[in-house]
């Protein structure tokens, strides 16, 4: 048994993946033979991720706030505190804050074998991205 009682610093999230302030904080990265990786992401009103894919797919758990979530072709889903959202492995999809809101969620992958855990793709305009009335429903 292994307890961390020390967190690397918070992290912003790079420019080219993210528009917005998002901020990344590492809470498990496990020593081989584990592949599990783990992040609380901080997201500020209307920050989001570009398109991305998870080689293992990715689960998000929505620890504060609301937010959307959206697969390449699919509609866009607002998320809420306690939502629980399993993205399939290989599925195009981008999540963030809603357009007035904060939102946090807990991000877990897994790392295929060659260590990779995500391939980033074209960020999300506003032509995507909805400048919506109201908080998520």
């Amino acid at each position: 048994m292994h307890i961390t009682r020390q967190r690397p610093d918070t992290q912003p999230g790079p420019a080219e993946n993210f528009t917005g302030a998002v901020w990344l904080d590492e809470i498990a990265s496990p020593p081989p033979p584990s592949r599990l990786r783990m992040f609380s992401v901080h997201f500020a009103p209307g920050a989001r991720t570009a398109w991305h894919r998870h080689p293992h797919g990715q689960v998000l758990h929505v620890t504060e706030g609301e937010g959307l979530v959206q697969r390449r072709g699919g509609e866009i889903e607002p998320i809420r505190a306690g939502d629980t959202v399993w993205i399939e492995p290989d599925e195009w999809h981008w999540h963030g804050a809603g357009p007035r809101t904060f939102m946090t969620h807990l991000a877990v992958v897994e790392a295929a074998a060659d260590g990779a855990t995500i391939e980033w793709d074209c960020h999300v305009g506003a032509d995507t991205y909805p400048a919506m009335a109201g908080p998520a429903a």
